[in-house]
C-alpha cells in the first residue's frame, strides 16, 4: 500500500466527531476510493454504496420524508450492521445521485453515524454537492502523489527526508551523494508522476514501457469522460488536453487559443478550460500584472498556462522515447516544460493558489504564491547558469514591491545569496504554506456602550 497524506486527514475527521459529512474530491485515478476504504477497514463498522455501481442505488433517496425513512432505506442496502457512533458509512461517485444534497443534510442531522462522501470532478457538476451548507460538510480535495509521498514509496528513509528538511531549513547543503541520488529519483519521478496506478505499476516491474502504458490508459480514460459528460464541447476540450504538451515547450509557455483556431475568443471558450480545471485535469497559472498581495487582484483571466496536473502524464504525451531521454538528461529536451509541470503540481497539492508575473520592463517570473501574507517568488532553472535571473534580480530591487525573499529551484545543491535561496529541485517538496492559526478569538471592549 503507498502511504498518503491525506490519511491523517481522514484520521482528523473522525477523531473530531463533529456533526459533519466530509466530500472527497479530485480528478479520477488519484486514489479517492482506495484510500478511504483502507481508512475505513480501521473503523469498527464500515459500508459502502458505489451509486455507479449499483443503479438501484441511486434510487435510494427518492422522496425520502424524514432522516429514519432513510436510515430505514440504508440498513436494506448495506450488508453489515450500522453501530450507532461506530459505523463509518461512504457513499462513493456521489455525482450519480441527485438526491445525495438532500439526503446528506437528513443523515448528518440524525447522527447516529459518520459519512464520507467521493465524486470524481472530471466531467462531473458537483456545484450542488459543493453548495450544501458549510455546517453539514466540509470539503477535502485529493492530488496525485507529491514528489515526497513518491519518495517514501520508493523507501527513502525517514533519516534521509529528516536530514534534508533540515538542510532546506537551515539552507546548509546536502550530502554530495545524498543529492545525486535524491536527483536520479525526481527525474524518475518527471517520468512515472503521482498516479497511483502508475506509481504501482513502476514499483511492480521497474519497467518504464509499463508505467507508459498505464498512463495512456489513464488518458484514454479522461478522454472517454469527456465524450461521456460534454459531447457539446467535446472537441475543443478533447484539443485542448493534446495541446499541454506543445504549448509549454514554447519559449514563453503561455497557452494560445489561435494555436486551435485563428477564430477563438477566450471569452467563448473560458468554460472549457474551468471545466479541465475543475476535473482536476489541468492546472491553469494565471498572470498578474503587479507581484503585490494580494494576488488576485491584479490576475488576468485571460492570460496563462495551463499545465496537466500530473507530471507523468505530460511525459507521457511526448514522442520520441522521452522518458529515456529524461534519465540521460539529454540537451534536446525541454527540462523547463517538464520542471515548471512538476513545480506547479507540487504548490498546487500543498495548497498555494498558483500564479506568474510578466511586465515588458522586468521581465518574466514563473510562478508566484502567498506565503504568511507575503508574495515570494519562484523561478525553476534546468541548467548550469541558475544564478542568472534578470527579472527575478529586478522585483527584488524594486522597492515598490517590497519582496521580503525568493527561491530558485534548480539542479545544484543548497546556498544562500541574499534575499534569495537556491534549492535543488527535489526540495519543492517541503515547501508549505504557513499555518494558520486555528484560534482568532477577539472581543472588543464595548462597555461604554452597554
Amino acid at each position: 500500500m503507498i502511504a498518503r497524506k491525506i490519511e491523517k486527514e481522514l484520521q482528523r475527521f473522525w477523531d473530531n466527531g463533529e456533526k459533519k459529512a466530509l466530500l472527497v474530491t479530485g480528478a479520477r485515478q488519484v486514489g479517492k476510493t482506495f484510500i478511504i476504504r483502507e481508512f475505513g477497514k480501521q473503523c469498527e463498522s464500515f459500508a459502502e454504496i458505489n451509486f455507479y455501481e449499483n443503479a438501484a442505488a441511486r434510487t435510494l433517496f427518492e422522496n425520502a420524508r424524514n432522516s429514519s425513512e432513510l436510515l430505514l432505506r440504508l440498513s436494506a442496502v448495506v450488508n453489515v450492521p450500522l453501530i450507532p457512533g461506530k459505523t463509518l458509512i461512504f457513499f462513493d461517485e456521489v455525482q450519480e445521485c441527485a438526491d445525495m444534497v438532500t439526503a446528506i443534510k437528513f443523515l448528518v442531522e440524525e447522527g447516529s453515524y459518520r459519512y464520507i462522501l467521493s465524486g470524481s470532478l472530471l466531467g462531473v457538476d458537483l456545484k450542488d454537492i459543493r453548495s450544501v451548507p458549510v455546517g453539514y460538510m466540509d470539503v477535502l480535495e485529493m492530488f496525485p502523489l507529491d514528489f515526497e509521498e513518491f519518495a517514501r514509496a520508493n523507501k527513502v528513509s525517514q533519516n534521509i527526508l529528516e536530514a534534508l528538511r533540515e538542510s532546506f531549513d537551515a539552507g546548509t547543503p546536502v550530502d554530495d551523494l545524498v543529492h545525486e541520488k535524491m536527483m536520479e529519483l525526481f527525474r524518475l519521478y518527471l517520468i512515472v508522476g503521482g498516479m497511483p496506478a502508475a506509481v504501482m505499476r513502476y514499483l511492480e516491474t521497474n519497467n518504464l514501457r509499463e508505467v507508459f502504458r498505464e498512463q495512456r490508459s489513464i488518458l484514454t480514460m479522461y478522454k472517454r469522460d469527456i465524450a461521456r459528460y460534454d459531447p457539446e464541447e467535446k472537441l475543443y476540450l478533447e484539443d485542448i488536453l493534446e495541446l499541454i504538451p506543445s504549448e509549454l515547450n514554447n519559449k514563453n509557455k503561455r497557452f494560445i487559443l489561435k494555436n486551435l483556431n485563428e477564430n477563438f475568443k477566450f471569452s467563448r471558450y473560458s468554460n472549457s478550460f474551468l471545466w479541465l480545471r475543475d476535473a482536476g485535469v489541468a492546472l491553469p497559472v494565471f498572470c498578474v500584472s503587479e507581484p503585490t498581495a494580494p494576488l488576485l487582484l491584479s490576475r488576468s483571466t485571460n492570460l496563462f498556462k495551463l499545465f496537466l496536473a500530473d507530471v507523468g502524464l505530460l511525459a507521457s504525451m511526448y514522442m520520441d522515447d522521452i522518458q529515456i531521454k529524461i534519465l540521460n538528461r539529454e540537451k534536446d529536451i525541454n527540462f523547463g516544460a517538464v520542471y515548471e509541470n512538476a513545480a506547479a503540481q507540487e504548490l498546487r497539492a500543498h495548497g498555494f493558489e498558483l500564479y506568474y508575473f510578466n511586465s515588458k520592463k522586468q521581465g518574466e517570473l514563473d510562478f508566484l504564491v502567498e506565503q504568511g501574507g507575503e508574495v515570494v517568488p519562484i523561478e525553476l532553472k534546468s541548467g548550469k547558469d541558475y544564478t542568472k535571473h534578470a527579472a527575478l534580480s529586478n522585483v527584488l530591487s524594486n522597492e515598490r514591491y517590497a519582496v521580503p525573499k525568493a527561491y530558485v529551484f534548480h539542479n545544484g545543491n543548497v546556498s544562500v545569496l541574499g534575499k534569495v535561496r537556491y534549492y535543488p529541485v527535489y526540495m519543492l517538496m517541503f515547501l508549505e504554506k504557513h499555518a494558520e492559526s486555528r484560534e482568532m478569538i477577539y472581543k472588543p471592549d464595548l462597555s461604554v456602550l452597554q
